[in-house]
């Protein structure tokens, strides 16, 4: 049986699938490392503590790429 979850950060897939950027709504991606969570629209990148998204728009960060 497959795994559930991402194997960089415990995050469940139907989570991630579910998950949007509070700004522009649009979906979010998990980081390569595994750490974070980008919109892929506005840039933002929100961080991921002890397997938790925190999608608060004060805690995320404008990547300039």
């Amino acid at each position: 049986m497959p795994s559930r979850y991402n194997v960089a950060a415990m995050i469940a897939q139907d989570l991630l699938d579910i998950l949007v950027c509070p700004v522009c709504k649009k979906p979010v991606a998990l980081s390569a490392a595994g750490d974070s969570l980008k919109c892929g629209e506005c840039r933002r990148v929100y961080p991921i503590q002890d397997d938790i998204p925190i999608m608060l728009v004060d805690a995320a960060k404008i990547d300039a790429a």
